[in-house]
């Protein structure tokens, strides 16, 4: 009998593997759930990566990060994280300056802007997280999430 990824994508073969089957069921969901959250993301005119940025940046409180540390503290990498910045900061929503002692580091920090956009977000985006995997309840999403970390291990 075909699994439900199987007949979604009308594969009429089965998959080779497991593993493969468990891969591509997980880049499947991934785009069902980021489809909902970037129709959510549009109404403020911010991708995903700059959705990450900024909630990064609002954790780290006032002071900020380094631009290094922003990269390293993402969800997904962006390989263009200046340009990202770049656009984020014409917008107001963040603020760049040169670390005070070593000039070669520059510190990002969120802006009152970037803050209120946020703030604005919170609420439909914790929404539809809850509309996408709260069906699941709380052992399943505990469950879930280990075994998430525990496939992430193997890919460091």
């Amino acid at each position: 009998m075909a699994g439900r990824l199987q007949a979604e994508i009308k594969q009429r073969k089965p998959f080779r593997t497991l593993e493969q089957e468990a891969f591509l069921n997980l880049l499947r969901t991934t785009d069902a759930l980021l489809r909902g959250q970037a129709k959510v993301l549009k109404s403020a005119g911010l991708s995903h990566p700059q959705y990450n940025v900024l909630r990064i940046l609002r954790r780290a409180g006032p002071d900020g990060l380094a631009c290094r540390e922003v990269c390293e503290r993402m969800i997904t990498r962006d390989p263009d994280v200046t340009r990202l910045l770049d656009r984020l900061e014409a917008r107001g929503l963040i603020a760049r300056e040169r670390h005070r002692k070593d000039r070669r580091v520059v510190m990002v920090r969120i802006t009152e802007g970037g803050l209120r956009l946020l703030r604005r977000l919170d609420g439909p985006i914790v929404h539809l997280h809850t509309q996408h995997l709260g069906h699941l309840g709380t052992k399943r999403l505990q469950a879930l999430v280990e075994l998430l970390e525990l496939a992430r291990e193997k890919t460091a």
